[in-house]
């Protein structure tokens, strides 16, 4: 029955304002369907410079409304004031002024449109995984975590970083604006965006605390491990990864790299191996998957192991999450 209403999921698609509109029963949550650079561009009617690549000037823009958005390409939305409260997947994030968040493919943030008017200060670049197509940083960018939702934070400039991130951009547009599309102008975009991302890496760097930097290390290769596990889609046949796979993957006893992860992050390693198998049901099923279908992407053996676990984590079940 379940599977049933879920079906019962269609979209509406204004074209004008590339909304899609996901209605559940009598409850609808408007979400804007990012799937490349210039969809967030025309919904803010901000210039379209390049296919595979939108930057925005808030600064020079007209007030418009708050926007929930679900990103099929990479971001940083460089800012002086964001909105008090974002949501980014499944939390809330509070911003620091002068700051950036990063959102890479697959991922939800923003706030959903209540029919205020908002005006912003700083920049927005957008980018499509395309353009990163036989790049080196198409094989680094998975090293920036700073795109993870793992990462609930922004990253707070100082403000000569500010000068310099601001000023980067500023150069990117204008090669953009005086230059037409060519190999050669894409390898320079490219050049920007490894500077400006280094930038914000040095910034994430600092963020982390030296006391925390051994343990950050091990979550980072455990994360990398679940990313590329789910990427390579070795659920599909294997099911779930466990934690004596991710031990051995890491060189570690299970036992001994149980206490490190706890001793890192207060949990347990299989409660961080669901956290992340939540996070990528999470975007599946705002995706529009039915919860079925999510269950077979995750490798669950049977949909109801996959609503048991989500209910536990999240408190509501995959169709409750999808209507609220």
């Amino acid at each position: 029955m379940i599977c049933y209403k879920i079906a019962t999921i269609f979209s509406l698609f204004f074209i004008s304002l590339q909304y899609v509109f996901i209605l559940i029963a009598n409850d609808m949550k408007k979400i804007l369907k990012v799937d490349s650079p210039n969809d967030y561009a025309r919904f803010v009617d901000a210039p379209i410079l390049h296919p595979l690549v939108s930057i925005i000037h808030y600064d020079e823009l007209s007030p418009f409304r708050h926007s929930l958005n679900n990103y099929g390409v990479y971001g940083l939305f460089i800012q002086r004031q964001f909105p008090k409260i974002l949501s980014y997947g499944m939390k809330t994030l509070q911003v620091s002024d002068a700051s950036i968040i990063a959102v890479e493919p697959g991922q939800i943030g923003g706030l959903e449109d209540n029919g205020e008017r908002i005006s912003l200060s700083g920049w927005v670049i957008l980018w499509s995984p395309e353009l990163l197509h036989g790049s080196d940083l198409e094989q680094h960018i998975e090293s920036y975590q700073f795109f993870s939702y793992f990462f609930a934070d922004s990253l707070r400039m100082e403000p000569d970083e500010w000068l310099c991130i601001t000023q980067l951009v500023t150069q990117m547009r204008q090669e953009l604006k005086e230059h037409e599309d060519s190999p050669s102008l894409r390898n320079i975009l490219l050049g920007y965006l490894r500077l400006i991302l280094e930038y914000c890496n040095r910034i994430y760097q600092r963020q982390i605390s030296e006391e925390e930097k051994g343990n950050s290390d091990l979550l980072k290769r455990f994360l990398h491990l679940l990313q590329q596990y789910f990427r390579e889609g070795r659920q599909l046949s294997q099911g779930l990864p466990t934690v004596a796979f991710c031990a051995s993957e890491l060189a570690y006893s299970p036992r001994y790299f149980g206490d490190l992860v706890h001793k890192a992050t207060g949990g347990t390693a299989i409660s961080y191996i669901h956290n992340y198998v939540i996070n990528q049901a999470k975007s599946l099923l705002m995706n529009g998957h039915n919860i079925s279908e999510t269950s077979e992407l995750l490798g669950f053996d049977f949909p109801h192991h996959f609503t048991r676990l989500f209910k536990r984590k999240t408190g509501l079940t995959p169709s409750e999450f999808i209507g609220k």
